[in-house]
């Protein structure tokens, strides 16, 4: 190691000497001009108890000779002198000495002469007449500190430069120096002298470890390269199977390095580290090691193949995981193409705690371009997760969970304190579930973004579900009902009073629905008023009001508020306990209007439910109007979907309503058009009941829901498997897709 020694120890220390005594510094030197005597006594005096060496000058003349004859590193000057202004004089100043601290001090300036120069750079401080003499002192004491601050940075980067230029020779000494692999496969007549010139000249290159190259260019074969290894140099091979990984043994040596070498710490014995390689007579890389983590590196051969999978698995494929990052950061920046909007709440956060320790470029950089590629992808959700060794983002794409891209496990707590900063969260609660909502505005549009974290064993993992302010209300038409579902929605729309349920999962397209309706014929004679957490869709007719349960603002508060404000219809978030339905319906039975969702999975289901919360079955059977069961399924891509045979297992478990003869199946192998995915957007499923007066009668007189189900079945009800199949038989989708979204339809 003594041939290294010169680019890791100073001079003094390989020689064996004492440190020096630290250097004492020159006083500073500071250059007053002006060309009244007076004021430059009064300036004199003014720094007489400090201890500076102050020269005088009377004329800028004067000023610029003894600038040229000694370095000066403050100088304060007037501006108005015969001759050469201040102005001019501080930018020959800086011209001549760019380090030296430069304050203009004037009572008669030229306003546009002395913003010019401090614009220029040419003035750090601008001092007017009379001054006064603490305050004079403060800025020059302030001044100075910048200079020193200045020179530390210069000295720190005149160091950093030496310093790489002393790595560079000593990756240079160690090219030299590398692969006795190569001289020992040479020796034993495996490679030729041309092919050892080939490994030195990629390796310079490059910087790949030998055997990596060797098993590249298939000049030998892995069985033959180990066993010499291991019978000739008598190297004793493990499996790394054997071995279970040692946090403390994998911090001692950085990831990039383990990769680009092929080596993995196995664990540490007192002072010495046993290490896995794939070329064990790379010495150089040894000594090395063993210099910078301060142990005895006792190596241990393991193949190649094998090293690859376990860092892999502990590390993640590095070539892979941020492939999709760097194409969106190579594209545009998304830290120039996104911003942060923060909305007027009465919080009293902190924002310089929260803020510090987490504007990191990186974090930043990664977190923009994970928002912005989900909105590329049009995603309706953005889940981060993290997984033992990498951290994994997910978008819900159509309905689907897509893995799209690996982050290293490193950038999680970052990225995790980022997201939290632009919720205002708290960064520093990691133990508990936490809630929040941010907006971000794009320059293709403006989303709002509802977040939630949860702590789970390999860290927080984020979910934001992505609603866009953008997004225009679609129409009835655009629904794509069905025709006799279709027209029953516009007969129940006419109607002045009474509630329209929407009901399905999360992410079914039920607000999306009540919005059609809602437009629907829609005029400046009505009074709206939407209740939603979050809005989600934003219409200028209607007043929107967000709930914040924070505050106290909630469905049924602000439904009860809602009502002394006369409206005609309102369009209701959710339903989700007895005070909010109790007052819906309420409404309902007073000459209102009422649109509302509900999480069930059924049409007769939502009738159950409501009498489960409370509700009084006349008060059900009179108030309710309508019910919207339905569910989203992904749209086959038209430009290369195809006709197949149906599976006949999909077809039993699908039930009745798919067992008849002549039903065909459809299926998309996927092309440009839909990114090689076989599905194009969504197309909604629909069970639309209307409730007659045979139903009113039998949910009034406490019927069954099998007396119910018979009474819509009777009523013409079209359910949601029988509006499957037809979407099925028109080409839209698949049978394994109806599968996917509605399950079974058997009991077993």
């Amino acid at each position: 190691m003594a041939q290294f020694d010169q680019y890791f120890l100073s001079p003094d220390k390989q020689a064996g000497d004492s440190e020096p005594p630290p250097h004492e510094r020159e006083r500073y030197r500071l250059l007053l001009v002006d060309d009244e005597p007076n004021v430059l006594s009064a300036l004199r005096r003014t720094f007489q108890r400090e201890n500076y060496e102050v020269h005088c000058a009377a004329s800028a003349e004067e000023a610029l000779a003894l600038v040229n004859a000694r370095h000066v590193h403050l100088m304060i000057t007037d501006f108005k002198m015969p001759g050469m202004n201040g102005a001019d004089l501080l930018r020959e100043v800086r011209e001549i000495s760019p380090d030296t601290m430069r304050i203009m001090l004037t009572g008669h300036a030229d306003t546009q002469a002395v913003m010019t120069a401090i614009n220029e750079g040419a003035v750090y401080r601008f001092i007017l007449k009379p001054w006064n003499d603490d305050d004079l002192r403060v800025t020059v004491a302030l001044a100075l500190e910048q200079y020193e601050l200045r020179e530390k940075n210069r000295n720190l980067e005149k160091k950093t430069s030496q310093q790489q230029k002393d790595l560079e020779v000593f990756r240079r000494m160690n090219q030299q120096q590398r692969s006795q692999l190569a001289l020992m496969l040479h020796k034993h007549g495996v490679i030729n002298r041309q092919q050892v010139q080939e490994l030195y000249k990629i390796q310079q290159a490059r910087k790949v470890s030998t055997i990596r190259l060797l098993l590249e260019k298939e000049w030998i074969a892995p069985e033959k390269l180990y066993r010499l290894l291991r019978d000739e140099l008598l190297f004793d091979e493990v499996s790394l199977a054997e071995f279970a990984a040692d946090p403390e043994a994998l911090d001692l040596i950085p990831v990039d390095v383990c990769q680009g070498q092929l080596l993995l710490p196995l664990r540490v014995r007192g002072r010495r580290l046993v290490l896995a390689m794939a070329d064990p007579l790379n010495q150089p890389l040894i000594e090395e090691l063993s210099f910078a983590i301060g142990l005895k590196i006792e190596p241990v051969l393991v193949r190649a193949e094998e090293l690859e999978e376990r860092l892999a698995q502990l590390f993640g494929e590095s070539s892979e995981s941020l492939g999709e990052l760097e194409a969106v950061f190579d594209a545009n920046d998304p830290a120039d193409t996104i911003e942060l909007v923060i909305e007027d709440d009465d919080s009293d956060v902190d924002l310089e705690r929260l803020l510090s320790d987490t504007q990191q470029p990186s974090a930043v950089r990664v977190v923009n371009a994970l928002i912005m590629e989900g909105l590329r992808l049009g995603a309706s959700d953005i889940h981060i997760h993290p997984r033992t060794n990498v951290v994994v983002v997910r978008y819900r794409i159509d309905g689907v969970l897509q893995d799209k891209i690996r982050i290293p496990s490193t950038l999680q707590m970052s990225i995790v304190s980022r997201i939290k900063v632009m919720a205002e969260l708290d960064i520093a609660e990691r133990r508990r579930p936490q809630d929040g909502r941010l907006t971000v505005k794009t320059p293709m549009k403006i989303v709002d973004l509802r977040l939630s974290t949860l702590p789970t064993l390999n860290g927080e993992k984020i979910v934001m579900r992505v609603l866009d302010r953008n997004a225009s209300i679609k129409n009835i038409e655009q629904l794509k009902l069905s025709e006799l579902n279709r027209q029953r929605l516009l007969n129940v729309i006419t109607r002045p009073q009474g509630i329209i349920l929407a009901t399905g999962p999360t992410g079914s397209g039920k607000t999306t629905t009540l919005y059609a309706m809602l437009q629907h014929q829609a005029t400046p004679e009505k009074n709206y008023v939407t209740i939603e957490d979050p809005v989600e869709f934003y219409m200028d007719m209607a007043g929107q009001v967000p709930v914040r349960e924070k505050v106290g603002l909630d469905f049924a508060s602000v439904l009860k508020a809602i009502l002394r404000q006369d409206p005609d219809v309102i369009l209701l978030g959710e339903i989700r306990d007895r005070e909010t339905a109790e007052v819906a319906f309420h409404a309902a039975m007073t000459g209102h209007m009422v649109y509302s969702t509900l999480h069930t999975n059924s049409a007769i289901a939502s009738i159950a439910r409501l009498l489960d919360l409370g509700l009084k079955p006349y008060v059900v059977a009179y108030g309710l109007e309508c019910i919207i069961a339905q569910r989203l399924v992904r749209r086959l891509c038209p430009h290369c979907c195809e006709p197949r045979e149906p599976d006949p297992g999909i077809r039993e478990l699908l039930g009745v309503a798919f067992s008849s003869p002549g039903l065909q199946d459809y299926t998309a192998a996927g092309c440009d058009r839909c990114h090689h995915q076989g599905f194009s957007g969504r197309v909604a499923l629909h069970e639309v009941l209307t409730v007659t007066e045979t139903m009113r009668h039998v949910i009034a007189s406490g019927g069954s829901v099998h007396e119910m189900v018979e009474q819509a079945e009777r009523d013409g009800l079209v359910t949601l498997a029988a509006d499957a199949r037809y979407r099925v038989e028109a080409g839209e989708t698949s049978l394994a897709e109806i599968l996917r979204v509605l399950g079974s339809q058997i009991d077993i």
